[in-house]
């Protein structure tokens, strides 16, 4: 907009009074030569230098010297151009040299006469609308003074919604977020306030599943252990085993049921070393073959045991159906990836997405997980999304399943 404003004033304004004024000057100059060649001499010039001092213009006749062909120009060359133009028209059929560089506050203008040189020395200001300087300077100092106000304002305004960014992203991992308080303009501060009640009914509504999913677990242990205590006192028949048989796997689902409400509880995320993680997830489940390939350690927030039930999830799913298990971290600049490899039957990758609902199962062997719930993965998969993270399949090197989870730091 600055450019735009000093563009259109130099054109409008400036330009047309340095050219008003130099064409005065120039015809000031044409009618001193005028009248020195009715009747040339020295006193001639005398008599015209005393003529022009009301008009600021001092002549000098210079006789016999060689007239000057070398042209300076300013660094202001609109000067140059107008004054060039207006002496051009104004002196027709003379031959005249000027410079606007020599003296700061003068323009020093000659013209080739019969007997010699005519030197006219005028005040810059005759010629050249200084205004234009001050114009520039105040344009500048204004434009760096609002840059300036545009920054601060521009910083106090993104500064609160850095911070909600900061507490959205942070709630997304889990971590706590009681220190977040809503500034800033009254857009951002409706929209931190709307966030802080997302919170509180995202916080409400996992506190009541988690509780319904232990009350539930809790209140079929009691018809169960009846039951089980029946079917203790009944014949050792087919149909009794059958009935055993379905009453562990009901145990086995309340156990993964109460285990999963236990996942969901207020624990509180810290600052753990990755490795120390894997490594003891890795002992409790050394089961197969199991090699670990650590990269440089990460320091990350996360739930330790909730993240730790994750990771033994996966794990005990891969020593499960295969002979070898790879475990592997790879650090990057925002982000952590852990990966879990095997060499067992794999999984169709068409079947990818639908073995982390809750109690799918495929025809193949692979579907046993967690006791039988089928409720392994899909743990894993809440797990880890509440810590703000992604879990993939694919295929494995090793010719099974991998498993790649995705952690931000």
């Amino acid at each position: 907009m600055q450019i735009v404003v000093a563009y259109i004033f130099f054109n409008a304004h400036w330009a047309t009074v340095t050219a008003s004024l130099s064409d005065s000057m120039a015809a000031n100059v044409s009618m001193v030569v005028e009248l020195y060649e009715e009747n040339p001499g020295p006193d001639k010039a005398v008599e015209l230098n005393e003529l022009m001092q009301d008009m600021a213009l001092s002549v000098d006749l210079r006789e016999h010297k060689d007239f000057l062909t070398a042209k300076r120009r300013s660094f202001f060359s609109i000067l140059d151009k107008t004054l060039q133009n207006s002496l051009s028209n104004s002196l027709d059929g003379h031959e005249f040299w000027f410079d606007t560089t020599r003296y700061p506050n003068h323009i020093d203008i000659r013209v080739k006469v019969k007997d010699g040189t005519l030197t006219f020395i005028a005040a810059r200001e005759r010629v050249f609308a200084r205004t234009g300087f001050v114009f520039i300077f105040w344009l500048v100092l204004a434009s760096m003074l609002l840059t300036l106000i545009s920054i601060l304002f521009i910083r106090n305004q993104a500064r609160p919604i850095s911070r909600l960014a900061a507490a959205a992203d942070a709630f997304g991992k889990g971590q706590d977020i009681d220190d977040f308080k809503p500034s800033g303009a009254a857009e951002v501060r409706l929209a931190g306030q709307s966030f802080l009640k997302m919170r509180r009914r995202i916080s409400r509504f996992m506190e009541q599943r988690t509780a319904l999913l232990a009350g539930v677990s809790h209140d079929l242990r009691t018809p169960l252990t009846r039951l089980n205590l029946h079917l203790a006192m009944q014949d050792d028949t087919e149909e009794t085993r059958a009935a055993r048989a379905d009453i562990k796997d009901m145990e086995s689902m309340l156990n993964g049921y109460l285990d999963f409400a236990r996942d969901q509880a207020d624990e509180e995320s810290s600052e753990v070393s990755l490795n120390n993680l894997i490594q003891s997830v890795a002992k409790r489940s050394a089961i197969a073959e199991t090699s670990v390939s650590l990269d440089s350690d990460k320091f990350i927030q996360i739930k330790w045991s909730a993240m730790s039930r994750a990771l033994s999830n996966i794990l005990s799913n891969a020593q499960k159906y295969g002979d070898t298990v790879l475990i592997g971290t790879k650090t990057q600049s925002k982000s952590v990836i852990i990966t879990v490899e095997d060499d067992g039957p794999g999984i169709p990758e068409e079947k990818y997405g639908d073995v982390f609902k809750p109690f799918y199962r495929l025809d193949t062997a692979r579907n046993q997980n967690v006791e039988g719930t089928g409720l392994g993965l899909s743990i894993a998969k809440d797990i880890i999304r509440n810590h703000g993270g992604r879990i993939t399949l694919g295929a494995s090197q090793l010719g099974g399943l991998k498993v790649e989870i995705n952690l931000p730091t």
